[in-house]
């Protein structure tokens, strides 16, 4: 595939392009360069195949893949194209099924992707069939290398993606594993359509800089602000991140917004209910919230009590899907399940703080219509990619785009 025709100004990652989020052979190339490169993809959590037999549809990058789990607890992903005609081998969001049957043209598949049956195979009566020497084994869609992280499913379809907690690096394996530690139950889900590129959210979720900014919410009940204490990790590659917050102001910290005339309240704002606003320190350590990110499309998020995942999925140029599944710990007592489910409230298309994220990266899409040779400046907090012990950066921003030219070869 050829390179896409992306102009960089030289030596920085704190200027981006704005073409990248507009250009159709972009969007191309990163399907085989990164999505089905030497990356590790988010496909799903233990907990959604509890059971034997049990499976999934979702995607890598566009490519639709299956994800099952077989009687003896092996979990499998493989591609969701049935090798015959290229149809939908399962249709299902999630299901049980000891084999997959495509309904065109009923090709079977056992649970890790292998043909294992041909209607007709042998034709009817002596005629017809396949032809001698067809070999199941040699047609099967494309199987997955896959590995579990603290009941996270992964898959790759890159030969050289290192062991997954080589990829992530000790200190972003350590801050999942801070959250998914313990064993999870799905509380709920759905998915929002995005009017925009998947990267401007991938920026988005990295971008600490924009939360206590464009979320009223967050400064006006106290949930979260650039003054308090708290920092961003980035991993070596930079693809990685995870950002955390404390409940303490930092020192000289509790005028800044004032002195700078930066709107952090609105008097208009109140809530019917105060118990949203209630959480508990159930992880110990004082951190309020951690948003995780794993290249190229996972989030985790923790906001106080509220855990959820978010999938990244890139379903065209200016569209992207984000599948939301929100988390409580197996052993949640029936009071702080209930604290869970309100304060999800805070986050999702709908939610008190997320909504305007969904509307955002529409606003830039719309906004760059005409400025595809222009770029973006992702300078706060200086030109590099470092780990800061400060959230008045765009570290974690540039740290993405320095994995994507790796992987895209820009």
């Amino acid at each position: 595939m050829s390179h896409p025709s992306i102009s960089w100004p030289p030596g920085t990652v704190s200027r981006v392009p704005y073409a990248v989020f507009q250009q159709a052979d972009v969007f191309a190339a990163e399907q085989q360069r990164v999505f089905e490169g030497a990356v590790w993809n988010f496909v799903g959590l233990e907990a959604e195949l509890a059971n034997a037999n049990d499976f999934k549809t979702t995607f890598v990058g566009r490519m639709p893949v299956v994800v099952t789990r077989d009687a003896d607890g092996e979990i499998y992903v493989f591609e969701n194209r049935c090798a015959h005609r290229g149809a939908l081998i399962a249709l299902q969001d999630f299901g049980n099924a000891k084999e997959h049957s495509c309904v065109y043209h009923a090709w079977r598949y056992d649970l890790a992707g292998n043909l294992q049956g041909v209607a007709f195979e042998q034709g009817v009566r002596g005629k017809g069939g396949m032809p001698a020497g067809f070999d199941k084994r040699a047609h099967a869609p494309r199987q997955l290398r896959v590995t579990v992280l603290c009941g996270l499913i992964f898959a790759s379809l890159g030969d050289e993606v290192p062991p997954i907690e080589e990829y992530l690096g000790e200190e972003i394996t350590q801050r999942l594993a801070r959250v998914l530690g313990r064993p999870v139950e799905v509380i709920g889900r759905f998915t929002q359509a995005l009017p925009n590129n998947w990267k401007l959210y991938a920026e988005n979720v990295r971008d600490t800089y924009h939360a206590s900014l464009l979320h009223t919410f967050f400064t006006t009940f106290g949930i979260t602000r650039l003054t308090q204490e708290g920092g961003v990790y980035i991993s070596e590659c930079g693809g990685h991140h995870a950002s955390a917050s404390y409940s303490r102001v930092v020192e000289g910290g509790e005028g800044a917004y004032t002195q700078q005339a930066i709107r952090s309240q609105n008097a208009e704002l109140a809530i019917g209910d105060l118990s949203m606003l209630q959480s508990t320190d159930e992880i110990g350590d004082g951190i309020v919230l951690q948003m995780l990110s794993v290249f190229p499309g996972f989030v985790l998020q923790q906001i106080h009590n509220c855990i959820a995942v978010r999938q990244i999925l890139p379903t065209g140029v200016e569209s992207t899907d984000l599948v939301w599944t929100y988390l409580g710990y197996a052993d949640d007592t029936p009071e702080l399940r209930r604290m869970r489910l309100k304060q999800s409230n805070l986050v999702g298309p709908a939610g008190f703080v997320s909504m305007e994220d969904g509307a955002v990266g529409g606003f830039v899409q719309r906004g760059i219509e005409a400025a595809g040779g222009e770029c973006s400046v992702v300078e706060l907090g200086g030109h590099d990619t470092r780990t800061q012990d400060f959230r008045a950066t765009e570290s974690s921003v540039r740290g993405f785009w320095r994995a994507w030219r790796t992987h895209m070869a820009l």
